[in-house]
């Protein structure tokens, strides 16, 4: 089979051990270091001393990262999908992962995986911490909604959003004691003031101090997660900054607002050469 890469390696990366073979005009040899950053380093080392250019690993869960980080700004790194290289035939079985790597590598039979630059993998960093505590602010909300049921309060059947102005001083008077449906319902403010009789009847429930200290604790959490989401969203706009136009055009298609924007930024980065096609 052709030989297209006269110096490569293949690495097998675990948790606390990366083996590596190299590659040279079909000799090879093996090494095995560890995971710190000292020892990656004499990884660096070793694979420039065998003059390789192009390293490959697979894709094995976040342990690849920072063997990543600390050879992609000296070789050609190539990371692939460990299902990808598991179907290429042909691998014989006293072979070692790490060999059987840079044998493919070597003839040019890995697929290369998107890896984004380092500014869009912080970018992708944020934009998917802030999902994450935005579901986690959704999954607190039905939290609440579950308590005030169990309490037989009907708030959200009447109200759009219990944790808008109105929602909030109703939640508020409650903690403090106030169980009496009508003095509850006057705490409305503009359009759930047209659904008071309706409202006072969804606020005829048994509202203890079980659910008061319940539901203080939930509100008291979302608090907390609206002012991360907002330190996070803040973030996000500093390291997009230099995407700007990128941003502002994906702003201008219809259905796509600003954040869906910055998610497909931090997704796919702006440079659509990597991909081969649309697809």
């Amino acid at each position: 089979m052709e030989r297209v890469i006269e110096r490569c390696a293949g690495l097998d990366v675990h948790k606390k051990t990366v083996a590596a073979c190299v590659r040279v005009r079909g000799t090879q040899h093996v090494r095995t270091f560890g995971t710190t950053a000292t020892e990656l380093l004499v990884l660096r080392d070793w694979l420039f001393a065998h003059e390789v250019t192009h390293v490959a690993m697979e894709s094995t869960g976040v342990y690849w990262k920072p063997i990543f980080y600390v050879l992609e700004d000296a070789f050609t790194c190539v990371l692939s999908n460990a299902a990808q290289i598991a179907q290429v035939p042909g691998r014989k079985t006293d072979v070692k992962d790490c060999m059987w790597i840079a044998q493919l590598l070597e003839h040019g039979l890995i697929r290369a995986s998107f890896v984004p630059p380092a500014p869009i993998r912080e970018l992708r960093d944020l934009t998917r911490y802030r999902r994450a505590l935005i579901e986690e602010r959704t999954r607190e909300a039905n939290r609440l909604h579950k308590v005030l049921e169990d309490a037989g309060i009907k708030l959200a059947s009447v109200a759009s959003d219990v944790l808008g102005v109105s929602g909030r001083a109703i939640l508020a008077a409650l903690i403090e004691g106030t169980t009496d449906p009508m003095v509850l319902a006057e705490l409305a403010r503009g359009v759930l003031r047209k659904k008071l009789p309706a409202l006072r009847h969804a606020l005829m429930g048994r509202f203890r101090e079980h659910h008061a200290f319940l539901v203080t604790q939930i509100l008291a959490h979302l608090d907390y997660l609206d002012e991360l989401i907002a330190t996070v969203s803040g973030q996000v706009e500093v390291a997009i900054a230099p995407f700007a136009d990128e941003l502002a055009r994906l702003d201008t298609i219809p259905g796509i607002n600003q954040r869906t924007a910055e998610a497909v930024i931090a997704e796919i980065g702006v440079d659509m050469t990597v991909f081969p096609s649309a697809r």
